[in-house]
């Protein structure tokens, strides 16, 4: 049987998934209704997180299918998958047209010399204009430096969530199957005669894990042919050698997993035996046999301190508390989040990653896995290049009403923000911006305030450039608790008039825990556990009704944005809290920190 090997990348919500889902729907390989992220934190977020695997069968063809997050913080997940596949489909919104991650995924994919099939996908949207974004797409291909090959993609028109495609737009929309003879017509097979006749070797681009097997790698093969029960050699790029034993081999089908007594050149499968497998590690047949070149990844924008929790509150709620704990919890992480580093020499230790979302992923999951920590505020790493002082750059692109322009060029400025580029279309205005990525920090939540909640803000890692001067941010000031104790309504109805509250009334709280902010600039202790004084004295004024706004409730991502230096983002199973570094006042001023 012919194989062939795809994956599917985009900008984040251009509709990767749903597109993937049609055409597992389409071939019969999964039951009405269900998803390619089957995640419970991506069903939340709307977003593809991890990099996963399918495969269908049209044609007697079998086609392995990856797909890809859109995000710009899980960019290692595509940068690995990449190496895997043959060529990937290109999936471009036919109204918002390329995309900071269009163009960061699609240089990966030309780089590797990929040969992308471009997918216009939503074009039933009211504002749709797919033979402008086909140029834009063309466009974007000449400025990466695409061959001419390459150059000459060719081009399909979906609507994902109704599965239908056609090759040109006057056509019959019936459903997926233009897009699918396109793959087999322009797609080489993955298992050739010359592939097969070699010795085997294969090279792990994922990892799984399963409670009876252990750690399993994913891994495609280049060559030749592997059997259940093999003996095999297992190298790193640096030419070190293990042995090891297949103790179940797997490949593809669905979205389920179906054990094999032997797979060949082409396919993806999925291994059990070696316990210690890692991403980019080539397993092959013979001692011999010369490593594959290794999965590169660009290098961690931003770092965190992770810190057990030592607060008042500590232990009440979580079942992993201790430094110990934390520590595996991260080594266990490394194995397979390769975007992700760790320094464990350090005290507190310091996690390295390519974004606020990408830690804020890893730290969702440990509080839902019983964890308890407390992490500093994001920094971004500054290091010297050719004796130069250099910190981390990213391309933002910005999509607002007219109205809003002002605004957000006003802010980035602030941030140190350069404007490249600015396109109008019908009150629409894209501006793109070349930002610090410390500029960045903490903007994304004021961006919403700012535009309403009708802008949309992508950006993408560019690299690292001269140290871009000291930012002044418009700082606020924290509004901390002075008294451990239950939130009373009463002082939180006068609080509220100060500023913006983060707890509801009987929240429990303790001394330095921070409960909202004043946007004077100046911290305020305050007591907001005081309750209103009972008498005797019965006057119209004295019963007025207590009306308490809404509180601006802090989930991970808000608290590693409106978090100051000076302050710790307490993480449990059930709470998100913000504190000072030093509870006391007394310890605060002896230490310098009062800001």
């Amino acid at each position: 049987m012919e194989i062939r090997n795809i994956a599917i990348i985009a900008h984040v919500d251009h509709g990767k998934t749903t597109l993937t889902d049609a055409i597992l729907k389409q071939t019969g390989m999964v039951a009405e209704g269900v998803s390619m992220d089957s995640n419970k934190l991506e069903q939340e977020r709307g977003i593809t997180i991890y990099a996963k695997n399918t495969s269908i069968f049209y044609k007697d063809t079998k086609i392995n299918i990856v797909d890809t997050p859109g995000h710009a913080d899980f960019g290692s997940e595509v940068e690995r998958v990449l190496r895997s596949i043959d060529t990937v489909l290109l999936v471009v919104d036919a109204q918002e047209g390329p995309m900071p991650q269009t163009r960061f995924v699609l240089k990966k994919s030309l780089e590797l010399g990929l040969k992308p099939i471009v997918v216009i996908n939503k074009i039933d949207k009211a504002a749709a204009r797919p033979a402008e974004v086909h140029e834009e797409v063309l466009e974007l291909f000449m400025e990466l430096g695409a061959n001419d090959a390459q150059l000459d993609f060719p081009v399909i028109y979906a609507i994902g969530r109704k599965g239908v495609a056609m090759k040109n737009l006057s056509d019959e929309q019936k459903d997926l199957s233009p897009l699918l003879d396109l793959i087999l017509e322009k797609i080489p097979s993955a298992s050739t005669a010359e592939n097969l006749a070699m010795p085997f070797s294969a090279q792990i681009f994922n990892l799984a894990y399963d409670n009876f097997l252990g750690r399993m790698g994913i891994a495609r093969i280049y060559t030749g042919t592997v059997k259940d029960g093999q003996n095999i050699f297992v190298k790193k790029s640096s030419g070190e050698t293990r042995t090891a034993r297949i103790t179940k081999l797997y490949t593809f089908k669905g979205l389920q997993k179906e054990a094999v007594a032997e797979a060949s050149a082409g396919d993806i499968v999925m291994i059990a035996g070696i316990t210690d497998a890692y991403i980019g590690e080539t397993i092959c047949a013979t001692e011999n046999q010369t490593p594959l070149p290794s999965i590169n990844i660009d290098e961690p924008t931003i770092s965190m301190n992770f810190l057990v929790n030592d607060s008042p509150f500590a232990g009440r709620e979580g079942k992993f508390v201790t430094g110990r704990q934390i520590r595996e919890r991260l080594e266990k992480e490394l194995e397979v989040n390769v975007g992700l580093k760790v320094d464990f020499n350090t005290e507190p230790m310091t996690v390295y990653g390519r974004g606020e979302l990408h830690i804020a992923i890893l730290v969702e999951n440990m509080r839902r896995e019983g964890f308890e920590l407390q992490v500093s505020q994001p920094q971004a790493i500054l290091k010297t290049v050719d004796g130069v002082e250099s910190e981390p750059f990213e391309e933002v692109t910005i999509d607002v009403p007219e109205e809003f322009q002002g605004t957000v060029i006003e802010k980035l400025g602030k941030r140190k923000g350069i404007m490249t580029d600015m396109k109008v279309k019908d009150n629409q205005i894209r501006m793109v911006f070349d930002v610090p990525t410390r500029g960045l920090l903490g903007y994304r939540g004021a961006f919403m305030v700012d535009t309403k909640g009708l802008g949309i803000l992508a950006s993408r890692f560019v690299g690292f450039r001269p140290y871009a001067g000291e930012i002044q941010k418009q700082e606020f000031g924290s509004m901390t608790s002075m008294i451990t104790g239950k939130a009373m309504a009463y002082s939180l109805w006068n609080l509220q008039e100060r500023g913006v509250l983060y707890i509801d009334a009987a929240t429990e709280v303790y001394e330095g825990m921070v409960i909202g902010h004043v946007l004077n600039g100046e911290d305020l202790e305050v007591n907001p556990i005081k309750n209103k004084n009972l008498t005797n004295v019965r006057a119209s004024s004295s019963d007025e009704a207590l009306y308490l706004v809404p509180p601006y409730k802090l989930d991970i991502e808000k608290g590693l944005e409106i978090m100051r230096e000076d302050e710790y983002l307490e993480i449990t199973p059930k709470s998100v809290r913000l504190r000072k570094k030093y509870l006391t006042k007394q310890e605060r001023d002896k230490n310098g920190r009062k800001k």
